[in-house]
């Protein structure tokens, strides 16, 4: 299998480290978004060769997109135009958006949209790790419009990643992605945004700092070429997600207002139920 990785960072890189690991790509082609980067994929052996877009996806059997989501928009249809019998398929945390670029385009079943459904604050091909995916979910959407072999062949990709398959539609999976994903990151900046504006008046803050806040503002320390486009694409279900989340803050808020020990119990202990999806 000769697999083409389009954007060597963290994910991309973690990709082909596994593929690498697990002997599923024979050979790994990288095409970086610098020279810089590329040198350093090359360099970590991340990839064996880095190429043109046109010279990696010719050559390819299958194509990786693991760039930010506003780059797979602009990107993926001059891939689509070099595809004859290829399998392309993208990460990106949105799929509505990305679909709809090549609704139209007459290689559109060699296409296979995706969600790797893992990651970290890190970016760039340093900070590609092994066994990024294992356990975590891979989320195949709108699977009708893509042919049989294309989609086994992504399956397999996941497979070998050690991920779980979950399929569903493009609006389904953005509207979930929102809470479960984007909602979080929407949450961590804006705690980042407010400790630091606290710490401005109060430098002993962080010398206070806990685990608590380290796990909850980790999120924050995501990098914004990552998450603008993201935000912007899913924007609809993202604010109904911020909506609901402020409903939720609001209610803990006039709990503690009004000193309403029972309520605060009551919502704190409905909060515990997420224990059922995370263990």
């Amino acid at each position: 299998m000769n697999v083409t990785i389009i954007g060597i960072g963290l994910i991309g890189g973690s990709v082909a480290r596994d593929l690498r690991r697990t002997g599923f790509a024979t050979r790994l082609t990288g095409v970086g978004s610098t020279p810089a980067r590329a040198e350093i994929a090359l360099r970590l052996g991340l990839v064996d060769r880095v190429a043109t877009l046109e010279t990696a996806v010719r050559e390819a059997d299958l194509v990786v997109l693991a760039i930010p989501v506003d780059r797979i928009v602009k990107l993926l249809p001059q891939v689509m135009d070099l595809v004859e019998r290829q399998t392309v398929t993208d990460m990106g945390s949105t799929k509505q958006a990305i679909i709809e670029t090549i609704r139209h385009h007459p290689r559109r079943n060699r296409f296979v949209a995706s969600h790797p459904m893992a990651g970290t604050e890190n970016s760039g091909p340093a900070a590609a790790l092994e066994h990024l995916f294992e356990g975590k979910v891979a989320v195949l959407c709108d699977l009708e419009a893509s042919a049989p072999d294309a989609v086994q062949t992504v399956e397999a990709l996941y497979t070998a990643l050690g991920m779980r398959l979950v399929r569903m539609d493009a609006a389904t999976h953005d509207l979930h992605a929102a809470y479960v994903s984007h909602l979080s990151h929407v949450v961590s900046y804006a705690l980042a945004l407010a400790t630091l504006a606290k710490e401005k008046d109060d430098n002993a803050i962080f010398a206070l700092a806990g685990g608590g806040l380290a796990s909850t503002a980790r999120l924050a320390k995501s990098a914004a070429d990552i998450w603008v486009p993201i935000f912007h694409q899913n924007r609809a279900a993202v604010l109904d997600a911020i909506d609901t989340y402020q409903q939720k803050l609001q209610a803990l808020r006039a709990a503690i207002d009004a000193g309403d020990e029972t309520r605060i119990r009551a919502l704190i202990e409905e909060a515990n139920c997420i224990r059922r999806i995370l263990p």
